[in-house]
């Protein structure tokens, strides 16, 4: 059944309020905190924090390789629980395919994980 182009756009009229709406709260929250904020803050807003002292070396400057690591680390578990629980709400639907399938994606979870174990990326000094 074809539909007239009046028809259609009445049926995308919602998405492109919510798409004009939208563009409308997020360009009045990046534009908001210029217009309400101090332009003149006190010198304890503009002193270091959270670590108690000022930086004194560049921003730029090598990270020990176990910082990339535990980045690697977190995301390997990150994916893990992103695909396993959607997996595990499908699981009678999907057969012995979707059980192999997850089990060749957990064994390469798996071997990132060992290797993540001993490059020393658990154990800190």
């Amino acid at each position: 059944m074809t539909q007239t182009l009046p028809n259609l756009l009445n049926d995308y009229l919602p998405l492109g309020i919510f798409i004009a709406v939208s563009g409308v709260i997020g360009l009045a929250l990046l534009i908001a905190p210029f217009a309400v904020a101090f332009k003149s803050p006190d010198p304890e807003k503009l002193s270091a924090y959270e670590c108690g002292f000022n930086a004194f070396d560049d921003a730029r400057m090598k990270f020990d390789v176990r910082f990339y690591l535990v980045a690697i680390l977190f995301i390997i578990f990150d994916l893990e629980v992103a695909f396993l629980f959607p997996w595990a709400v499908a699981y009678g639907d999907l057969g012995w395919a979707g059980f192999w399938s997850m089990m060749v994606f957990l064994g390469v979870l798996t071997i990132g994980f060992v290797y993540e174990w001993k490059k020393g990326a658990l154990e800190w000094d």
